[in-house]
């Protein structure tokens, strides 16, 4: 093999241009293991780094893609073996490290997932970081507490890829759950995945000047941030907590200590490119198990060839994007 394809992006003042080219191995960054991508997946994150005002990418020229899966071709890993069957995702993988948007990816051990028994490599894409994101916010919301039982959990941004993900994982695990989505024509997506109700985006996302509303829900999981997050915080029911991931919706938060100190509510943080490797890949293994959402392979709402996935970062950027897409790279 002489050379590979990669979705390559490079900065050139205020714009970044983007193209199919061709890679060697040699130009791949240092690590132990070397993998031959079969699949990856797009994330918002994907979309921010080929943008000229994104503030992710850290190189240039860069290939982007924060996922990827496939099959160990070459490792100095004693652990990893060539024909094993691995992922990787976050840490600086598509940011300061070239990513899964190409046929190869060489990377550090320390990064690396074995493929959990139950799941194919198209199947680890469709859950990728955004699906990884939602588990780690259920498991952190349930080590608070909850349960079940409890009532009603909210899912902000619903429609994207943590929160459809974090829907289906809820109801398998048969949690009541409410969705706030600003996309009306997506309502029975929702409801196949197990959205029990679906609120508009605007009574998420309304200001108010009461800094305690009708306590309502049991939990939220938010990947938006901004006035979403406040809404969940002032309507979260005692003692609960709200997972929070993402800032689309904004990295301000306007609120107050009041459901804090009356309510006892928490904010629960949650990083999913930096979570030590050991705590990955035990959630990875409950991706494959009792954290499996319901409806995996439907969440798939688009799947593309490497040669397109410029259009779909495209579509993120301007807010077109909905449940999973995963990228074909080599396919497997």
């Amino acid at each position: 093999m002489e050379s590979f394809r990669a979705l390559v992006a490079e900065r050139h003042d205020d714009r970044v241009d983007r193209r199919i080219g061709s890679l060697t191995l040699d130009d791949l960054p240092h690590g132990q293991v070397t993998v031959r991508v079969a699949w990856s997946s797009v994330n918002y994150k994907d979309a921010l780094a080929v943008s000229p005002k994104g503030g992710v990418a850290r190189i240039s020229p860069l290939v982007p893609g924060i996922d990827l899966a496939g099959e160990v071709v070459a490792s100095d890993a004693p652990e990893l073996r060539p024909g094993d069957r691995v992922l990787a995702h976050g840490y600086d993988l598509g940011v300061s490290h070239h990513g899964g948007f190409a046929e190869y990816a060489r990377v550090p051990a320390g990064w690396v997932v074995p493929l959990p028994d139950g799941l194919s490599l198209r199947q680890a894409m469709a859950l990728g970081t955004a699906g990884y994101t939602a588990a780690l916010s259920v498991q952190a919301l349930e080590e608070h507490g909850l349960d079940p039982g409890d009532g009603p959990v909210l899912v902000l941004g619903a429609s994207g890829g943590v929160g459809s993900t974090a829907v289906g994982i809820l109801a398998q695990r048969g949690y009541q759950v409410t969705v706030s989505t600003g996309k009306a024509d997506q309502e029975a997506f929702l409801r196949d995945l197990g959205a029990a109700e679906v609120l508009p985006r605007e009574a998420t996302s309304a200001e108010s000047d009461k800094p305690l509303e009708s306590a309502r829900w049991a939990g939220c999981v938010d990947p938006v941030g901004g006035a979403g997050l406040a809404y969940a915080l002032r309507t979260l029911r005692q003692g609960a907590a709200a997972a929070t991931s993402g800032n689309t919706g904004g990295v301000e938060l306007r609120t107050t200590v009041l459901p804090f100190i009356l309510r006892g509510v928490a904010l629960l943080g949650i990083d999913s490119a930096h979570t030590p490797i050991e705590r990955r890949r035990q959630v990875w293994e409950r991706l494959a198990g009792d954290l499996r959402p319901r409806g995996l392979d439907e969440s798939i709402t688009r799947e593309v060839p490497l040669d397109q996935v410029d259009d779909v970062l495209d579509d993120v950027l301007a807010g077109r994007g909905r449940g999973r897409t995963v990228v074909r790279v080599g396919g497997g």
